[in-house]
Formats: C-alpha cells, structure tokens, sequence
C-alpha cells in the first residue's frame, strides 16, 4: 500500500490521452459526447496535454467530427484503417504520441473530476511506476443497470485510498509510461475478443513488473446499449474466459496443445469463479445503495439471461473453439458494409 500526495500540474510528467472509438459500432454516439464533458472538466486540463488523440476508424460521421473540434478545439481526429480492432486502435494512437505518460481512455466512459490527476500522480511520484491502473465500473440506478452491475466485468468501486499492487487493468482506464508501453506493446492479433489486456497484465507480472491500482483514478463504463450488444457481449465474455485460460498456458510463446482434462477443469474454474462473483456483487451492489433493492425483481431475470449467455458462450468455448468469434466477426462485417 502507498499512500499518495496529489500534484499540481507543473509537476506531473507530461502526458498524452488516446480515446478510440471502435465502441461506437455498438454504442450510442451521444457516448462520446459524455466522455468528451467530463475530459474537458478535469481538475488537470487537457489542454496541458501534449496531444489529445480520438483514433478515428470511420465511425463518427462528419459533422460530429466538425462539432467537437469546435466544442474542444484541443482535440486532434486521427484516421485508421476501417476495421482495426480495440487494441491496433490503441496502439496506433500510442504511436503518434509523445507525452511522458500514455493514458488510454474510451469513448463510451465518463471520468470523475480528479481522475486525470489521480492517474498521473504515481508516475510523478516514483520513477520505477511504468504502469497504473485506474477503476472501472458501471452505473446501477435502474434494474437493467442494477443487472448489468451484478452480471459485468467491471466490479465496484473498492473505496481504497492507497495505491497497492494489481494482477490487471481495463483499457479504458490505464496510463503507461510511452517508452515502457512502446517496448511491451498490448498484443493485438489474438484469437480472442477483448481480453487482450488480461494476457498483457499476466504477460507483465511474468515478466516481474507491477501494475500499480489507482483507486482514486475512477470511470464508470456505460452497460451494454441495445439487446444485440447485450447478447453478443455476454456471449463473447464466455468465450473469451476459455479462450484466455487456454492462451495462459501458451505464455511463452509457444504452440501447446491444451489437453481436454485440463480444459475441462479450466471451465468449472471458471464457472466456479463466476459464481463467487456473482455472491460477491450482491452484496457490493446493494450495500452501496439499500434502494436498489427495489429494482432486484425486475433485474434478477435480466441478470440470470446474462449469465445464462455467459455460459452458453463458455460451453460452446470449449466444443467449437472458433465458432463465435468467427461469426461475430461475420456478422460485424456485414453491418460495416449494408
């Protein structure tokens, strides 16, 4: 545990933010309108920034591009390829950085007032800190909230006031010193959806580095918009628990054939894992707020349809390992191009 003394701005590291906007394809655009007003809130502006980045892939329409330069003249729209993934997005932002320290954002998260500062403090603070990890977590004010809040992968706020050691981070909410994160890039073409960053933080730990938690650093996530997103990413959250599993043994590097005991054992760790989750948020959840309480009837059966995804995603991970990915990538192109 380390406790932390905010700093002003003339003595933070210099910094750059990269916000992508791959989530728009399933997000609503007003999302990052949102994200933009609490940027340009922060307590640290983000005009002392060396470079503000929206990485831009095709999915924000013209005169939304117009509006925001007006509203944030401190903005730069970067353009890349129509269809790069989550990850290539951020590492081409990345690149065309040149701040100290690299914060990552995402356009479908808002960011409380002190987030900016609360995230470069550490780097200020020690020079041995390459990576810091903000939290993350999701709305709960009514019962689809409430469900999403029991059901996600974002856990609640943990309240601490100490930054401590972390096995992972979210790519919406992290910062890395730029040389560090240009020598130890996020990987990008795996066969998974989004649990790039899960193989990265474990890639790290072996390595023998610390992902330092910023429990200060705060964003919420908005909860899947519409029942396409909400079904594929559940589904994909399934998936992708196997498919990390299975490239967790592929650590090094190398080929590995994953024997189907060990498989098998990795699903009902993982749905062993789930569950306890579960318990776990049924408490957070409602002892933040008794009155959620209220809308636990109607967020039950929305919760239980989650993880009934979660699980049909999982059990079809381990006998058709490529299937899902495959036809929601499919099914992805498709709309780009209708």
């Amino acid at each position: 545990m380390v406790q932390l003394h905010p700093k002003t701005e003339s003595k933070l590291p210099s910094f750059s933010l990269v916000i992508e906007t791959e989530n728009l394809s399933s997000a609503e655009l007003e999302g990052l309108s949102r994200c933009l007003n609490t940027l340009a809130t922060q307590v640290v502006s983000p005009t002392s920034a060396n470079e503000v980045l929206i990485v831009e892939s095709g999915d924000v329409p013209k005169d939304v591009i117009e509006r925001i330069h007006a509203d944030y003249p401190w903005i730069t729209f970067r353009r890349i390829e129509a269809g790069t993934n989550y990850y290539e997005a951020k590492m081409k932002g990345v690149a065309l950085t040149t701040g100290d320290v690299i914060v990552l954002c995402d356009s479908d998260c808002t960011y409380e007032l002190n987030w900016l500062r609360n995230i470069l403090t550490p780097f200020a603070e020690n020079p041995d800190i390459h990576v810091v990890a903000g939290e993350t977590t999701t709305p709960a004010s009514s019962p689809y909230s409430v469900a999403i809040a029991l059901t996600y992968i974002f856990p609640r706020f943990s309240k601490s006031k100490t930054l401590s050691p972390s096995s992972n981070y979210f790519c919406n909410n992290v910062a890395f010193r730029r040389n560090f994160l240009m020598q130890h890039p996020i990987p990008a073409n795996l066969p998974i959806y989004r649990g790039n960053c899960v193989i990265h933080a474990r890639w790290l730990e072996q390595q023998g580095y610390t992902i330092w938690r910023q429990p200060q650093a705060q964003a919420t996530h908005a909860a899947p918009n519409g029942c396409s997103h909400f079904f594929w990413r559940f589904l994909l959250l399934g998936y992708d628990a196997l498919a990390t599993s299975r490239l967790f043994y592929n650590s090094s590097g190398s080929q590995q054939t994953i024997k189907p005991l060990q498989d098998f054992g990795s699903c009902l760790r993982i749905g062993f894992e789930q569950s306890k989750q579960l318990v776990k948020r049924l408490y957070t959840v409602f002892a933040e707020d008794l009155r959620r309480l209220l809308y636990l009837p109607l967020a039950l059966p929305i919760a239980l349809v989650a993880l009934l995804l979660y699980f049909t995603g999982l059990g079809v991970g381990y006998f058709r390992p490529n299937y899902l990915l495959a036809n929601y990538t499919k099914i992805e192109a498709s709309l780009e191009h209708s």
